[in-house]
């Protein structure tokens, strides 16, 4: 996409390039990215960024221009360096500048989340939107498990992307009862339980993976089940407090964050689920184009995210397991409607 005019005072001032001189460092005046649509005045016309987003460089090259991380960069790239000749979008008709900023939102926990709820659902359901689900632990803790496993088995979630703990105590409720010792069933901690999220990495160890204790049919049901069994894909990215961790998990963090980047960047909706940690990481990867939406009991949380500079994000302060109950709830409201309307 390429645009060619604006009515602005800096219209034919170009970009100013400046050529790298050693791989992953560049001149102190770089321009640093956000998440917002980015356009730059080269070779007289404003050609569109790819690859939009936030705390990155703008490189040019033959294929036009495009963001890279600051690690990325290699000796000879093209950088550009202060804002001269480039501008920020937030959407086609309105250009905006030094608007993006952190700190300027607000979160409240009187929202209509049914609205919100009803809305997603009919996107899933009647648009075929691509929903990437970034979860923590919590899921599991309030009972949000099953239904997030209903998701992956209906096909509305197109990629999972969490931590190690979600995993282990995913497998531990689904091999043992228990989630960090809690029985599932009473709520009671149980004799011993505290022990069962490591028995649970220890019976993945002995098969070499999830997917070959799925196989082994060992593992019968739960979220990274269904996942397996659905065929969606997953990425578990370590931190320094794991336990194990499980075969599956990406320890590397730059591993990790460039596995997690694949599939925000194809991504429609991006859902967060009860982490702040994940869910920051994954805001500070995407464009603000595409839609985020972070659900968690704690308004700070979610103010949090909203602050490192993911504005789009639609912010749900309730109970995760509450939430996704909720939506499940909807979807099949929408199918039983369809079939309704084909009986008569």
């Amino acid at each position: 996409m390429e645009i060619n005019k604006f009515k602005n005072k800096n219209i034919n001032k170009n970009i100013v390039l400046k050529k790298v001189e050693q791989d992953k460092h560049v001149p102190d005046d770089f321009y640093s990215t956000t998440n917002y649509k980015t356009l730059v005045f080269y070779n007289n016309k404003w050609t569109e960024v790819k690859k939009q987003r936030m705390d990155a460089l703008i490189v040019i090259d033959e294929q036009g221009a495009s963001c890279k991380k600051l690690r990325d960069i290699r000796k000879g790239d093209m950088v550009v360096c202060s804002d001269s000749g480039v501008k920020i979008l937030k959407d086609k008709n309105a250009m905006v500048e030094d608007s993006f900023n952190f700190m300027n939102s607000s979160v409240s926990s009187e929202r209509r989340n049914n609205i919100i709820i009803k809305d997603l659902a009919y996107e899933l359901f009647y648009n075929d939107k691509k929903l990437t689900v970034v979860a923590g632990p919590v899921v599991v803790h309030t009972g949000g498990d099953y239904y997030l496993s209903e998701l992956i088995k209906g096909n509305y979630v197109s990629s999972l992307l969490a931590g190690n703990a979600l995993a282990v105590h995913d497998i531990e409720k689904n091999l043992f009862g228990t989630s960090l010792g809690v029985c599932a069933r009473s709520g009671k901690v149980t004799h011993n339980g505290y022990r069962n999220h490591m028995r649970a990495i220890n019976q993945v160890m002995e098969y070499g993976s999830i997917k070959e204790t799925v196989e082994a049919k060992i593992l019968r049901s739960g979220i990274m089940y269904e996942s397996i069994k659905n065929h969606t894909p997953f990425v578990l990215a370590g931190s320094l407090r794991d336990d194990g961790p499980l075969p599956d998990t990406i320890t590397d963090m730059i591993e990790a964050q460039e596995a997690y980047n694949k599939y925000l960047q194809s991504s429609d909706i991006v859902l967060v689920l009860g982490s702040m940690l994940h869910g920051i990481a994954s805001g500070n990867m995407l464009p603000a184009k595409i839609k985020m939406i972070c659900v968690d009991i704690n308004s700070a949380v979610v103010t949090k995210l909203c602050d490192r500079g993911s504005s789009q994000t639609i912010g749900i302060v309730t109970d995760v397991g509450l939430f996704l109950n909720l939506l499940v709830y909807e979807i099949e409201s929408l199918k039983n409607n369809i079939g309704t309307r084909l009986a008569t």
